[in-house]
């Protein structure tokens, strides 16, 4: 409890908590425990934003130095325009990366939801061995499980073999590289990232709004739309965010998987500072649009996706 006082000196002893002390005291107090991870943030998130927005505007010098002639050409480089001309290559490459974040984030909730539910109906103990199995493969580099990926989805292995005897693909073709090899890798990466907010939000829930609904004569679409969606609605939350924002930066299953011509906006931006554009200032521009796209993306969802369903 705080108690009442007169005065507004910040060195007046008061009670606070339950301890003799002073405003100012508690202020010192509490920079003390917040100042090492505001600093961290400083440090390693603000700063390196800045300085790669200032980077942004800059331009490419010979030898692909940095030329820090300040101007715009990065902004029409982006949206298209060149000494050559105008091209929709850059426009399109970031509305694929777009595309195929939301497909993969709503693929991860289509699997990740079900996943959840069944391994919540488990004793905890299982449900302990189980999500640990979930997660077992992330413990795997990156790099390596993709490389799994495509020896699996070869031209020589059972799965081409059936999505050519379904009439999915040619005789002569093979599912990797493709779009489809890129969602499977997506999706395998990202989706335990999904299914452990999930499985939270599923043992949270309150059944018993469940069976009121039911009392009511609710159908199944309504009490799952009412009773359960509405309770899970931060768990789904935490797996859009959390599948989402990786997603659109992810390069290495799109460029492994997905062939030399399937390039997404995280590929561009690694050809410009370690391929062979060495385009620093290029680079910053469309790491910044990633950026901006990332927390827009959240914002929208927030406002409504992330709506309460009751």
């Amino acid at each position: 409890m705080r108690k009442a006082n007169a005065t507004s000196n910040p060195h007046t002893p008061e009670v606070i908590e339950g301890k003799l002390t002073t405003k100012s005291r508690m202020r010192k107090f509490g920079l003390l425990l917040t100042g090492p991870g505001m600093l961290w943030l400083l440090v390693f998130l603000l700063l390196p934003t800045v300085f790669l927005l200032v980077m942004a505007f800059a331009q490419r010098g010979s030898y692909g130095t940095i030329d820090w002639t300040f101007s715009i050409e990065n902004l029409k480089k982006l949206v298209g325009f060149s000494s050559f001309g105008w091209s929709a290559d850059n426009l399109l490459i970031i509305w694929r990366s777009f595309k195929i974040a939301v497909i993969t984030t709503l693929l991860c909730l289509a699997v990740g939801l079900p996943m959840a539910f069944w391994i919540g109906a488990h004793s905890k103990k299982t449900s302990a061995l189980l999500l640990a199995l979930v997660m077992v493969p992330s413990c795997t580099n990156l790099v390596i499980r993709t490389y799994a990926w495509m020896i699996f989805l070869g031209a020589q292995m059972p799965p081409t073999w059936l999505a050519r005897a379904l009439g999915l693909i040619g005789e002569m073709e093979s599912l990797y590289p493709g779009t489809f090899a890129v969602y499977i890798g997506m999706v395998s990466c990202m989706l335990p990232f999904a299914v452990l907010p999930l499985y939270t939000s599923v043992e949270r829930l309150d059944w018993g709004i469940v069976e009121a609904a039911r009392d009511l004569y609710a159908g199944p679409v309504r009490v799952f739309y009412h009773g359960i969606l509405s309770q899970m609605m931060p768990g789904i939350v935490a797996s859009v965010v959390l599948t989402l924002v990786p997603t659109l930066g992810m390069y290495v299953v799109s460029d492994l998987l997905g062939g030399a011509k399937f390039i997404l906006i995280g590929n561009l931006i690694q050809q410009q500072f370690f391929g062979t554009a060495l385009d620093w200032p290029f680079g910053a521009m469309l790491g910044i649009v990633l950026i901006i796209s990332s927390v827009l993306s959240l914002i929208v969802f927030q406002k409504t996706g992330g709506k309460s369903f009751v």
